[in-house]
């Protein structure tokens, strides 16, 4: 892993002062670093469009070189700005991007990164990015990073530093804290207790995946009726408003993550065009991108509950905190006849107990549809 104090010393000295992205574990060193040693001037966005605009900004506002830092599954989210606000052809807008390279080639990795590692150099090249795959060398990074900040200079483009596994990455920390007294473990297991046995389940990007999975296995019951978002950040929701839509004799939960919501806010606008009342979306809300380093999201800085009701859904007014609020709130949801929104607000920390999520998806996505369609 390259020394973090060098990196932002040598982007320091070029000028480079302004951070802004999602967070990624493959990064988790710099991003760490950021919060750390730039609280006012590292940005934690939405989403990394949303940080191709932010960083945009800065360089309007100022003439100033910023970073934007993205895991490469990001990269769909950015195209749109950076073809279209950020090119030569349009406002030529200079900006470093760190990109931490998932399922590179040759590599392994999980299938949801699979095809984005093998597509990430070609997407560079379809959009006239110039780029370089950083090493564990520190003078290599130097020499790199010299010449990046001088070509976005001289020309007014975008330049992308390639992280491989390892190179910006340290140890994940178990930031568990008692804010709020129910673990996100805790949360599903209630939530599972007072749904009905076929209800459906549209899980997010993450921890949630892998805590029903095995709370599944713990319980000896049929995964058949879980859709596990492994991916796709944000559209977990999405994903379970479609079932929700022809299956209106399902209850359809979805469990999502406070930073996977925020990613796509714009999913929970659409029920208020829509008759869904088999649809009940909960958000397992711990203020962090916890499974990619715990760095913090806007999640308890926000009202979930008043944006949802806003959007269409009936709620209980206020967020969840304790295991009886959160039995109560969906009782009282049970039979409200249209779309439903909880907010449940959970304390940080990781199970350690939790193995990898190793299960085919084709199998698991198969038996689902059988399920839905029979």
């Amino acid at each position: 892993m390259l020394d973090q104090e060098r990196i932002f010393e040598k982007l320091c000295n070029c000028g480079v002062t302004f951070f802004t992205g999602v967070p990624d574990s493959y990064l988790n060193g710099f991003c760490n670093y950021a919060l750390k040693h730039f609280p006012e001037k590292n940005i934690i966005a939405a989403n990394e469009g949303n940080a191709i605009g932010i960083a945009a900004g800065h360089y309007f506002a100022t003439k100033e070189l910023p970073l934007v830092y993205m895991q490469n599954s990001g990269m769909g989210n950015m195209i749109n700005p950076l073809v279209s606000l950020v090119d030569e052809h349009v406002y030529s807008v200079p900006m470093l991007l760190l990109i931490g390279w998932r399922g590179q080639p040759g590599m392994g990795d999980w299938p949801q990164h699979e095809l984005q590692g093998e597509i990430t150099i070609p997407l560079l090249d379809a959009m006239h990015i110039n780029y370089s795959i950083l090493t564990d060398d520190i003078g290599q990074y130097e020499r790199i990073t010299d010449e990046a900040v001088n070509y976005c200079i001289k020309y007014r483009k975008p330049y992308a530093l390639i992280a491989p596994k390892g190179v910006m990455a340290e140890e994940k920390l178990n930031n568990k804290d008692d804010l709020y007294p129910m673990s996100r473990e805790e949360a599903i297991e209630i939530i599972l207790n007072h749904m009905p046995s076929n209800a459906i389940f549209s899980v997010t990007t993450g921890r949630a995946t892998r805590e029903l999975f095995y709370l599944r296995e713990r319980r000896n019951e049929s995964k058949e009726n879980d859709f596990l978002n492994v991916g796709s950040m944000g559209h977990a929701s999405s994903v379970a408003l479609g079932i929700a839509l022809e299956k209106p004799e399902r209850k359809v939960v979805v469990l999502d993550g406070d930073s996977a919501a925020m990613m796509h806010m714009g999913a929970m606008t659409m029920v208020s065009k829509l008759h869904v009342p088999n649809y009940l979306h909960i958000i397992l809300n711990n203020g962090a991108h916890e499974s990619v380093g715990g760095q913090p999201s806007a999640g308890y800085k926000i009202d979930f509950t008043k944006i949802a009701e806003a959007c269409g859904y009936e709620t209980v007014h206020h967020p969840v905190t304790g295991k009886e609020e959160l039995i109560a709130a969906l009782a009282a949801l049970k039979d409200c006849g249209k779309a439903s929104f909880i907010d449940v607000r959970i304390h940080k920390g990781l199970s350690g107990k939790l193995p990898p999520l190793d299960f085919s998806h084709r199998e698991a996505i198969d038996a689902m549809i059988e399920e839905l369609n029979r």
